[in-house]
């Protein structure tokens, strides 16, 4: 029989240390290389990434130039600081940023865009820029602005970085000159924009979900019944997180985002009882977190109630976020696939 414990009973304490130390591939991506990321054959694109990102890997791990040789030496290079993956859900972005990590000596940062905003926020604003800019790389997956405030913060830390010699890589749904299209008066923001904008080398990906590939559809909800049962005839070294939703969703209130990944430590499945459809932005981008979180771990989810393709609402799908949510539900989904054969 399986352990059950519950999310809405952990409150998990995470030190500054503790959160600039956490900036690596989750074990996910932990092995992953650009070796075996498979092309799709039918979009060159996904091709030219691969050789783009490993001339990218080459030049971080080039030293820099010091001394005489960095006044007279050889011309510097004609590219930008950044690489920027441009792509929809599921064509290998985080997949291709996490094997640049790897490929790449010295100090390195990989993080999400959540991440780093959370860390500014901890360490502040120039302790933050002090401690990446000794680093060598930082990789920025799922970058998005939700707010000015964050369109401010980034162009600055984007900016520094460079400045201070940093290559930096991200990956985003949009490209850099349309971040925050559809959030906020992005007109009036232009200039942080184009400061963004100005960092990076566009890499287009194209190609379809790969969570969608020939997978079938979304299971259909657990009763509440079979959710209890199969949570419990996991086997025995299985730690299984069993919450109420609602519950759930009041508990996430209260743990800051940053806390999420240590919030589903040791958790290897989740099972939900009577989820519902979210109606308040604050709450769904909220869950999108845990949702990434959970994705990064690989963790199964049992749940009944809506459908998890329901978990949003259809004016959220069609927002100004709904490439969070369109992502969120993607990865949800698969993780309920991995529920389903582990729990039938």
């Amino acid at each position: 029989m399986a352990t059950i414990e519950h999310l809405t009973q952990r409150s998990p304490q995470v030190s500054v240390d503790e959160l600039l130390d956490g900036f690596f591939p989750s074990q996910r991506f932990g092995a992953v290389s650009f070796d075996s990321y498979q092309p799709d054959p039918g979009q060159p694109s996904q091709t030219a990434a691969v050789k783009a990102l490993r001339h990218f890997a080459a030049a971080v791990n080039t030293p820099k130039p010091s001394g005489l040789r960095k006044i007279f030496g050889a011309k510097r290079e004609e590219s930008r600081a950044g690489i920027y993956l441009d792509g929809g859900f599921g064509v290998g972005k985080t997949h291709l940023l996490a094997s640049l990590w790897h490929a790449s000596e010295g100090k390195k940062a990989f993080g999400t865009f959540v991440e780093y905003t959370n860390l500014v926020g901890a360490l502040s604003f120039r302790r933050t820029v002090d401690a990446l800019s000794t680093y060598q790389l930082v990789c920025i997956d799922e970058f998005e602005l939700d707010d000015p405030g964050d369109t401010v913060l980034m162009s600055r830390l984007m900016r520094e970085l460079a400045d201070a010699g940093v290559k930096l890589a991200a990956t985003s749904n949009t490209l850099p000159g349309s971040l925050g299209d559809g959030r906020f008066a992005a007109v009036d923001f232009q200039r942080e924009i184009q400061v963004l904008s100005d960092q990076f080398d566009v890499v287009r990906i194209d190609g379809e979900d790969y969570r969608h590939r020939g997978l079938p559809e979304a299971p259909a909800p657990l009763t509440e019944q079979q959710v209890r049962r199969r949570a419990r005839h996991l086997p025995d070294e299985v730690t299984v997180a069993e919450d109420n939703f609602g519950d759930l969703i009041k508990h996430l209130a209260g743990v800051h985002p940053s806390r999420y990944r240590q919030l589903i430590d040791g958790i290897d499945a989740v099972a939900w009882h009577e989820v519902y459809t979210i109606t308040e932005q604050a709450v769904a981008l909220r869950f999108v977190v845990l949702a990434d979180r959970l994705y990064d771990r690989d963790v199964p989810i049992l749940a009944s109630g809506m459908p998890l393709s329901d978990l949003f609402t259809p004016e959220m799908m069609s927002g100004g976020y709904m490439k969070k949510y369109y992502r969120a539900v993607s990865r949800l989904t698969a993780l309920a696939r991995q529920g389903a054969e582990a729990g039938g």
